[in-house]
């Protein structure tokens, strides 16, 4: 296995031509008007739900060990970020994926998502869907999941997966929905004083608390406009289906 040293002066070299570069396969970028893209280590998302997401990102960011089933799918990315904590063949790989910039991350007090939101933060980026980061180990499932609320005031943040939307309660949320569509609430922690209006089992100003209650399962009323706010807390909400 390469030494850290020897990983960063490999990294180095690849990603000295590239500092000016900021061009991807998808878009020119210009302006960060669109959300940026990180592909994490999870269960894969289906081939439609990944081309939706990638055809209107301007930056896409692969964890780690993804890079090798990104590779078999042929999907184009611009960043590669990681502890890279196996030995890797980095000349190969941006020889396919060329430009590629390699991050390197050493820090174990983070996980690869974390590193990966922080990165598009100090980039600029003030929005990014999530592909990927659920399915397989539980563990690391429920970890990205509730991890999304710590940057709720930073960036505005998307998980995806084949069944789920999930994002943090920042402020008053405000959306049109179809009647019946699900709407789950899902409470990190303790959360306080949520109100709703337009669903189907509307709380007013009422306390959930992971483990003991939550919002499960409930959702719009009638086609219009739903409300959700908290006084408190940090709150999940979760568009599923089946």
């Amino acid at each position: 296995m390469e030494s850290c040293k020897s990983i960063e002066s490999v990294i180095g070299n690849i990603n000295n031509d590239l500092l000016n570069q900021r061009m991807s396969s998808h878009h020119i970028i210009r302006e960060k008007q669109e959300p940026a893209l990180i592909i994490a280590n999870g269960e894969a998302c289906s081939e439609e739900l990944l081309g939706q997401l990638l055809e209107w990102s301007p930056l896409v960011v692969v964890l780690d060990h993804a890079i090798y089933r990104v590779l078999e799918l042929g999907i184009k990315v611009d960043v590669w970020l990681g502890d890279f904590d196996q030995q890797h063949d980095y000349e190969e790989i941006r020889s396919r994926q060329q430009p590629l910039k390699i991050v390197h991350t050493p820090d174990q007090e983070k996980t690869d998502l974390e590193k990966g939101i922080d990165y598009l933060i100090g980039e600029g980026f003030p929005a990014a869907n999530i592909i990927w980061a659920t399915g397989r180990r539980a563990d690391h499932a429920i970890t990205n999941i509730t991890n999304l609320v710590r940057y709720k005031e930073t960036i505005r943040l998307v998980l995806f997966d084949d069944h789920s939307k999930i994002f943090p309660l920042s402020g008053v949320f405000e959306k049109w929905y179809v009647k019946g569509t699900p709407v789950s609430l899902i409470p990190v922690g303790v959360v306080e004083g949520i109100k709703t209006f337009g669903l189907k089992y509307n709380l007013h100003d009422e306390t959930l608390t992971l483990g003991h209650r939550s919002g499960n399962s409930n959702e719009a009323e009638a086609d219009g406009l739903v409300q959700i706010s908290a006084s408190k807390g940090d709150l999940l909400i979760m568009e599923c289906w089946d």
